[in-house]
């Protein structure tokens, strides 16, 4: 995406995540939310035990800060940051209960790991980055080489290297991570376990668009119930054959492989 003039105009005026940091609430909203959902990797929470949760924040901050400064109830902040002009939440209900459910939107996870971000790190590895970026290049140009030739060299090659390091173990010399090179891969599994978790609450939120549009379009729908059938068929196959749906796809057969994990 193009950082211009209008782009970056467009995106202060309507995206939440922008609004979120403008908010004169923003240290509050952001501060409450990133402890209650992020930190402990809370997807969804009663809106009882969020109101509750806030309601004791507000009683520490009006302490320091007086009576006036949040006067409303905890569950009216919340209702408003789930509002539509605001998308820092997401209300919804669990199917057969009447209890308000509230969840992070990506949009408000994307403005908190940016300022998680602006603190400085007292450490910053980059030789487990460097290899990953490494062993990501090498598998594009292993999954994409089409010379049986080639890729029976390769795996010979990585045959004798893995002989090699056994003869090395076996004759006694086993190379082992120091506290450094642990603590780097460490800080890198962690960021990226983050990452992850921010991307599975975008590709839900994607989900739920494509399905509400397809209930819209069913109550708005005037033609034949087969052109409709047909019409939203296509739609999900086109959804599945994109590069999100063959990634998610990809992922999810991953997670269901106990002999891909091993």
């Amino acid at each position: 995406m193009p950082l211009d003039f209008a782009t970056l105009d467009a995106l202060r005026s309507h995206h939440p995540a922008w609004r979120l940091l403008r908010s004169d609430h923003a240290v509050l909203v952001a501060s409450f939310l990133h402890r209650v959902f992020v930190t402990p990797n809370v997807r969804g929470m009663p809106a009882a035990d969020l109101a509750e949760a806030l309601e004791d924040e507000l009683y520490a901050l009006r302490l320091t800060r007086g009576e006036d400064a949040f006067p409303k109830p905890a569950i009216d902040y919340l209702n408003d940051w789930a509002g539509a002009d605001k998308g820092w939440l997401r209300k919804y209900y669990k199917p057969g209960t009447d209890e308000a459910q509230f969840d992070l939107t990506p949009a408000t996870e994307k403005a908190l790991a940016w300022l998680a971000q602006l603190s400085e790190r007292q450490f910053v590895g980059t030789e487990s980055r460097l290899l990953t970026l490494f062993a990501l290049l090498k598998q594009m140009g292993e999954g994409s080489e089409t010379d049986p030739a080639r890729r029976i060299a390769e795996l010979q090659r990585k045959r004798d290297e893995i002989d090699a390091e056994m003869a090395r173990v076996l004759a006694g010399d086993i190379p082992l991570l120091d506290d450094t090179a642990i603590k780097d891969r460490f800080q890198q599994f962690m960021q990226g376990a983050r990452e992850l978790l921010a991307d599975f609450r975008e590709v839900e939120h994607n989900f739920r668009q494509l399905d509400r549009r397809v209930r819209e379009r069913i109550a708005l729908w005037e033609g034949s119930k087969g052109a409709l059938l047909e019409q939203i068929m296509g739609e999900r196959d086109a959804i599945a054959d994109s590069d999100q749906g063959r990634s998610f796809r990809a992922f999810w057969d991953f997670l269901l492989s106990s002999r891909r994990q091993e």
